[in-house]
């Protein structure tokens, strides 16, 4: 297992992509997971707002609010050493105006303890990307299928399927990294739309359900693991079935409890420790 101790930056993103190694990404949401994809070896921690999903129980990732964010991602860089941890800015924490964005992007620098934080949209929000990397606050984008605007979206579908909307997405991608982005995070677009960004941008692409041609790849932890199986993405390769065998242990403890096995010769009227005589 290669675990490199050095902490990664920001700018050894770029110089993954220009040596051509490719970039290992999760979501993380607590301390002890953080420290266990740290020691895995896992170069970026993304404090996602997919928590709403998989941790809250939430349908959309709308109702999350700076407050959870904050908190989550502060246990997140409690647990992480070596990987850089990203946080995202949740719906309408940076849509009002760049001044917000600032404002609410370095309270998960200063309070939640994040590297860098990550923005949802294109050309629309590329004005506010750019005031923030002037203030020096390290930015990753996000395009393709972005889930803070399922309602716009008309649900959680593959975007950029026709040439017209593929040429948006390209030009969306462009202006991210003119405006300072670091990397970008490509969701649910064609591979071959996939290539062509990350053929045209310096900056390292990350995908989730984008192909194989991107510069890293990023995946929902609970996703990965078996954990969340309320609904698997078509793209999702899930690498255990923690779901299973957590239901399985925790139904194996209930049934030694009833049963008084556990504690170990623990039954009902039993072993009771004698009453000591006090003076």
């Amino acid at each position: 297992m290669h675990t490199p101790a050095r902490k990664i930056r920001v700018p050894d993103l770029l110089l993954m992509k220009e040596r051509g190694e490719r970039i290992v990404m999760l979501t993380a949401y607590d301390a002890t997971m953080a420290r266990l994809f740290d020691r895995a070896g896992v170069d970026l921690l993304l404090v996602g707002d997919s928590l709403g999903n998989v941790i809250l129980g939430l349908d959309t990732t709308i109702p999350i609010t700076m407050e959870a964010m904050i908190h989550h991602t502060r246990a997140v860089t409690r647990g992480a050493n070596r990987a850089l941890v990203v946080a995202d800015l949740p719906f309408l924490s940076y849509q009002v105006s760049p001044e917000q964005a600032i404002q609410n992007a370095a309270r998960l620098f200063q309070e939640g303890g994040a590297a860098a934080v990550k923005l949802e949209g294109g050309r629309p929000v590329a004005n506010t990307v750019r005031r923030l990397t002037e203030a020096g606050l390290p930015v990753m984008g996000h395009v393709g299928l972005t889930p803070q605007h399922v309602h716009y979206l008309g649900g959680m579908r593959q975007q950029a399927r026709s040439d017209k909307a593929a040429q948006e997405l390209i030009l969306d991608a462009l202006a991210l990294e003119d405006a300072g982005a670091f990397a970008l995070v490509l969701e649910a677009i064609p591979d071959a739309v996939a290539e062509v960004v990350t053929s045209r941008l310096k900056i390292p692409t990350i995908g989730i359900g984008a192909g194989p041609h991107c510069n890293g790849q990023v995946l929902v932890s609970y996703d990965a693991l078996g954990l969340f199986d309320s609904f698997v993405p078509p793209f999702v390769k899930q690498y255990a079935q923690l779901g299973q065998m957590v239901l399985r242990a925790a139904q194996n403890y209930a049934n030694d409890v009833r049963e008084g096995v556990f504690p170990k010769g623990a039954v009902a009227g039993r072993d009771r420790a004698p009453v000591l005589a006090t003076l």
